[in-house]
């Protein structure tokens, strides 16, 4: 058996899956899709960014997303999925919209245009610079609520990446004055994170709200692989289940600790990562070292894995 996982905002970069695009129609094909569905120009913003466009919240997600099913699409409709057992999808914030598309719930059609109302609602949720998210390194999600509850830090926690990486979103001044005492408390390190505003918090309930009006104007299907979603940290292959929890994303923390502890306790022992980047990779290792994990990330890493077939 084996489970895909799908990066989220964060693991982008200029001329990402550009390889994919040059050497297989069916990766055009995606950008192609992806381009007449959301009315935006993503070959220009991935591949030459000349507009700085590609770490704004509204088009990194649709961007991020583009990517990574683009070599899905590859892998499934050029080599197909027959030799892999996939049994579970799942994804990492906007990773999970990517695990949907993947297990047929959603159309690349519907996703695109899903995302791009995401990535506005998410960027224009608060004033601008005014909130934010950081990285708290050393300290373990349920430790870290209890200090939180104890000291009354007006922050949440957004994020449970790993034993040893929470990510925490509020404020911005409150994330400032929340410093000392995370540090006090045994914090090794806090890094402010780039991003737009305090996703998956209290900040964003507007915003999903918004958002869920516009998942309610979609067909969920049931999955043809089973879906780990991140409000619940629990699988499932019921359409209803899997839109009410990709309703509630927005404003709840990403349970990706709880995730991979799902696949483990299922007795999944093999993981492919695909999409830009190598951050889940890095994640999971640091969660658990029962999976035997692949990424397909550039095309020589495809030959790589069908060589091995």
């Amino acid at each position: 058996m084996t489970a895909i996982v799908f990066p989220g905002q964060g693991s982008q970069f200029v001329g990402m899956v550009k390889d994919f695009y040059d050497n297989f129609s069916e990766a055009r094909e995606v950008f192609q899709e992806v381009e007449d569905s959301a009315k935006i120009s993503i070959k220009d913003i991935i591949f030459e960014n000349k507009s700085n466009l590609l770490d704004i919240t509204q088009y990194t997600q649709i961007s991020i997303f583009c990517a990574s099913i683009s070599i899905f699409n590859v892998l499934k409709k050029k080599y197909g999925l027959e030799n892999f057992s996939i049994e579970y999808t799942l994804g990492h914030s906007l990773g999970e919209y990517t695990a949907l598309v993947a297990s047929e719930v959603l159309t690349i059609s519907e996703c695109s245009k899903l995302l791009k109302s995401r990535g506005e609602l998410m960027h224009n949720s608060y004033s601008e610079n005014k909130s934010g998210m950081s990285a708290v390194i050393g300290i373990e999600c349920a430790k870290l609520e209890k200090i939180i509850e104890l000291n009354n830090l007006n922050i949440e926690i957004a994020n449970d990446n790993s034993p040893q990486q929470v990510v925490i979103s509020g404020i911005k001044e409150d994330l400032i004055n929340s410093e000392k005492k995370l540090m006090e408390n045994g914090a090794k390190k806090i890094v402010n994170l780039n991003v737009s505003a305090a996703f998956h918090s209290k900040i964003m309930i507007d915003a999903e709200k918004e958002m869920k009006n516009n998942l309610n104007k979609i067909n969920f299907k049931n999955p043809i692989y089973s879906v780990i979603s991140n409000y619940s940290g629990k699988n499932s292959k019921e359409s209803s289940i899997l839109f009410d929890n990709l309703s509630k994303q927005m404003s709840n923390k990403v349970r990706w600790v709880d995730s991979i502890k799902t696949l483990e306790k299922l007795g999944e022992t093999s993981i492919i990562e695909i999409g830009p980047g190598k951050v889940l990779t890095g994640l999971i290792k640091r969660i658990s070292n029962n999976f035997k994990i692949k990424n397909i990330n550039i095309k020589e890493d495809l030959e790589n894995i069908i060589n091995e077939i």
